[in-house]
């Protein structure tokens, strides 16, 4: 067994993607087989489990009780979950920025009629805003930034974490390119705007690992929910304007992670006891 191999099962890491992967494709291959819309039954079971794979993949980790990452923010209510709203505002300023810049280049104009018309068809702006905080957020973050990125920083630079989970998290929704009804599918896995929804998801790392270091596993909810929701609302999927806000949060990620300042030299994370264990708090979502 070679080293990089024997760390990974030693910090969690073999078990949060193993886990990770097997669930979220085990169940999103279902839902692909019953070959109706996400939102319809039976499919929504399938697919809402698929989408927590992630956290599934978080409890596993936490459930081998080994040493907390050094880089792991804790979850406390202090000042430090006010960083949840600026961050947020960034995320949708993004998103916005880079539509109406589009739209400047010759993209196409800004028309919320289509981002309307889902939120109707949601139910409302409630059920809407609530359904994007779960479904993608809230199931995921705690697993992608609050398990896997710490871990990963203990081994490597913060821009080389981004693109490995970057890499994983693209990966990772291939399945929904083939599941009936999901905005995926409508772009095609063999097209540009499939091709540009996979790259984005790169500065987004960054964007989330830049959040979750400065306010934990809510930051990094914050500026994942504030891109997706904002792209819904504004329908910004135009190749042209998927262009625009890739180059925008590249951008925005390279300069917030180059003027952040270095991270701490880190040490091995020795005890694994239970007072360890409820050190790292931010298991759920």
């Amino acid at each position: 067994m070679n080293d990089t191999v024997r760390a990974g099962r030693k910090s969690g890491l073999a078990t949060f993607f193993t886990v990770t992967f097997v669930t979220t494709w085990s169940c999103w291959l279902v839902a692909i087989a019953l070959g109706q819309p996400p939102t319809t039954f039976p499919t929504v079971i399938p697919f809402l489990l698929g989408g927590f794979g992630p956290v599934f993949g978080a409890i596993a980790v936490r459930l081998r009780r080994g040493p907390v990452p050094v880089h792991a923010v804790r979850f406390r209510l202090n000042t430090r979950l006010l960083w949840a709203l600026p961050l947020l505002v960034l995320a949708v300023a993004t998103v916005a920025g880079g539509a109406v810049l589009a739209q400047a280049l010759g993209g196409p104009a800004l028309n919320l009629d289509a981002g309307t018309a889902l939120i109707a068809t949601a139910g409302g702006a409630a059920p809407f805003f609530v359904s994007m905080l779960v479904g993608g957020p809230l199931a995921e973050e705690p697993g992608w930034r609050g398990t896997a990125y710490p871990r990963l920083l203990e081994k490597m630079g913060r821009f080389r974490v981004g693109l490995v989970l970057g890499a994983a998290w693209a990966v990772w929704h291939l399945p929904l390119f083939f599941m009936t009804g999901t905005v995926q599918a409508g772009f095609g896995l063999l097209s540009w705007s499939g091709l540009l929804f996979s790259l984005s998801v790169f500065p987004m790392a960054m964007l989330t690992g830049y959040a979750y270091e400065l306010g934990g596993v809510p930051s990094a909810v914050a500026v994942h929910f504030g891109v997706n929701a904002t792209a819904a609302v504004l329908n910004a999927y135009s190749p042209t304007t998927q262009t625009v806000v890739f180059t925008v949060q590249l951008l925005v990620a390279v300069a917030v992670i180059s003027f952040r300042a270095p991270r701490p030299t880190s040490c091995p994370a020795t005890l694994s006891s239970g007072a360890d264990r409820r050190a790292e708090t931010h298991v759920r979502r």
